[in-house]
């Protein structure tokens, strides 16, 4: 790959192509952002089903990072990243279309939801590792985390707008008709990383390795490493009381507090600016308190605000839920800043895709089980009982990190002592299987 041809000293922002990419992120991720309010509500208002069944279309959304998670890894690390992301957003821009055509003909089903959410979390899967291993090509290391720090914010900011904008559109067009906006906006996404001109070489791939020898060296990267092992574990829990929020949050907020859309668009927007001013905030309080130090102590700091989530009430009793997430999402954004930035400076960059995609199925891969689990719970017991054992769960979220070397860290090892570095006397971190 070619030297970016920029001194040590320029921030991210000025290269026109890390520009594109930060723009097609923006349009992305506020269309998926509409979605997020307008999809559940589909279910709930439209097709008026229960919360199991809203709970297992949230799961359906995330089951891809199951399914193919790991072989998209070592797919990946096979193709140039930039025509697969472009690809990738033509296939979900043409399945969310499917939702608001098949309203309008009145032929939308449950069954038509549950085949969008596989096929768009099928293609996010592929898209979002060779996102991650993109961004590598574009900035050099030392720029990272700004870089990640940007493309936080920029997706944070859409966390904020796109409830709103989402549960305004539900309430103007109706909740299937919203979905035009995502599709709309992968749409833009695709046209602006067109316009990226980064040179991508085809990967060289090594004769006679197999898809399964390929996928087996990304393991033992991930878990041969102590580091990334704490980080895996800690994040899919995480993401397993997320899911869980995530499937029963619309059904409490509309069958519970009785909101109107337009107004559970508001909450969710509310809860965002925590995420937002996260990722503007993250940069600065790595430098200051210390890379390694921010990853445990931003999660310990925040957890205890998700138990707000079950004591929120009707009227005004409602801005409780809203400033819970947002405490919590400004944890889950700094961690996620600082682990994020320290995986991708770590990795040979031919083992990317497959470093990545083994982290997103280890950590993304409880998303659709705690989405099943929130639906069930919220079925059995009502969605106030489940927010309040997912607000437990969010408790013991930071408990690998305190229990793992990171806690008696400032900041994380460089590349080359962190894949050298012992996890301990008796337990050594296997190196790299790097060439």
């Amino acid at each position: 790959m070619p030297a970016i041809p920029r001194p040590a000293a320029s921030g991210p922002l000025r290269l026109r192509d890390f520009r594109l990419l930060l723009a097609g992120a923006a349009a992305g991720q506020l269309g998926a952002q509409v979605t997020l309010v307008a999809l559940p509500l589909v279910a709930v208002l439209e097709l008026n089903a229960p919360a199991f069944q809203v709970g297992l279309l949230t799961a359906a959304e995330t089951a891809a990072f199951l399914l193919v998670g790991l072989p998209a890894g070592a797919w990946v690390d096979r193709m140039r990243k930039l025509p697969l992301m472009i690809r990738a957003d033509v296939v979900r821009a043409v399945a969310m279309a499917s939702i608001p055509l098949a309203a309008v003909a009145d032929v939308l089903t449950m069954a038509q939801l549950y085949l969008v959410a596989l096929v768009t979390g099928v293609a996010t899967v592929f898209f979002d590792v060779a996102h991650q291993s993109f961004l590598p090509q574009l900035l050099p290391k030392e720029h990272l985390v700004s870089g990640n720090g940007a493309l936080e914010t920029i997706r944070s900011s859409a966390q904020v707008a796109g409830p709103g904008l989402g549960g305004g559109l539900v309430q103007l067009l109706g909740a299937s008709l919203a979905i035009v906006a995502d599709a709309v906006g992968y749409v833009l996404s695709a046209l602006f990383l067109w316009g990226i001109k980064q040179p991508e070489s085809r990967p060289s791939h090594v004769a006679g390795s197999s898809l399964r020898q390929d996928i087996a060296e990304g393991l033992r990267f991930v878990c041969g490493h102590r580091l990334l092992r704490v980080i895996a574990v800690t994040t899919g829990l995480a993401n397993f009381f997320t899911a869980t929020l995530m499937a029963t949050q619309s059904v409490f907020l509309v069958r519970v507090l009785g909101l109107a859309p337009g107004v559970v668009g508001l909450v969710l927007a509310a809860s965002a600016v925590g995420g937002l001013t996260g990722a503007l905030c993250a940069g600065r309080l790595a430098a200051r308190i210390g890379q390694a130090r921010i990853i445990w102590l931003s999660l310990l700091a925040t957890g205890p605000f998700a138990l707000l989530w079950p004591l929120s009430g009707r009227g005004a009793g409602a801005a409780l839920f809203a400033v819970g997430s947002g405490v919590v999402f400004f944890g889950a954004v700094v961690y996620n800043v600082a682990q994020v930035s320290f995986r991708q400076a770590l990795c040979p960059p031919r083992l990317l895709g497959r470093m990545n995609a083994t982290l997103r199925f280890l950590m993304w891969g409880t998303l659709p089980l705690g989405a099943l689990a929130g639906g069930a719970l919220a079925d059995a017991f009502g969605a106030r009982t489940a927010l309040a054992w997912c607000a437990a769960g969010i408790l013991v979220v930071p408990l690998p990190l305190l229990l793992s070397p990171l806690r008696r860290m400032r900041d994380l090892p460089a590349a080359d002592t962190a894949e050298d570095a012992p996890a301990d006397s008796a337990d050594p971190a296997q190196p790299a299987s790097v060439g």
